[in-house]
C-alpha cells in the first residue's frame, strides 16, 4: 500500500510548483488520507484540500476509493476578515460556480487534474489503498 507523501502539482499557469501536504495519513479501512495546499489562507478553511478514502466494497470483491476535493474562493469583507465566498467541490463529479472568478476555477481544475494524474494518486488507485 502506498506511503503518505506531499504530493506537488503544477499551477495553472504550467510552471509554478504548489505542493498539498500529507496532513494526516489513513489510519486503515475507511479512514481518510487528508492533504492540503497550506500557501493559501491563514485559517485550515482556507486552504485547498484532498481526500481519499479506500475500504473493500460490500461483498469483498474489490476495493473502492473515494475521493474529495475542496478549492475556496476567498474574499476580504470591508472589515478586513477573509472569508470563503464560494468552493469548487469534487466527490466523484466536478461542481463548478457560475459565479465563481475565473482565476479561481481555472487554478481549482488544473491543480486537480494535476493530483489525480500524481503518482501518488495513482498508486492509491492501482493498489485501492489510501496512502498510510
Amino acid at each position: 500500500m502506498p506511503s503518505m507523501a506531499n504530493i506537488t502539482v503544477k499551477k495553472n499557469d504550467g510552471t509554478t510548483d504548489v505542493i498539498y501536504v500529507g496532513v494526516q495519513p489513513s489510519a486503515g479501512d475507511k479512514s481518510p488520507a487528508v492533504w492540503q495546499n497550506q500557501s493559501v489562507g491563514s485559517a485550515v478553511a482556507h486552504r485547498p484540500e484532498f481526500r481519499t478514502v479506500a475500504q473493500d466494497n460490500g461483498t469483498n470483491t474489490a476495493r473502492r476509493v473515494n475521493m474529495s476535493y475542496m478549492y475556496p474562493s476567498l474574499v476580504t469583507g470591508s472589515d478586513g476578515r477573509i472569508s470563503v465566498a464560494d468552493k469548487v467541490t469534487f466527490n466523484g463529479s466536478f461542481s463548478l460556480p457560475k459565479g465563481m472568478p475565473l482565476v479561481d476555477t481555472n487554478e481549482a481544475a488544473v491543480q486537480l487534474a494535476n493530483l489525480m494524474t500524481s503518482a501518488l494518486v495513482k498508486e492509491m488507485l492501482k493498489s485501492g489503498y489510501s496512502a498510510s
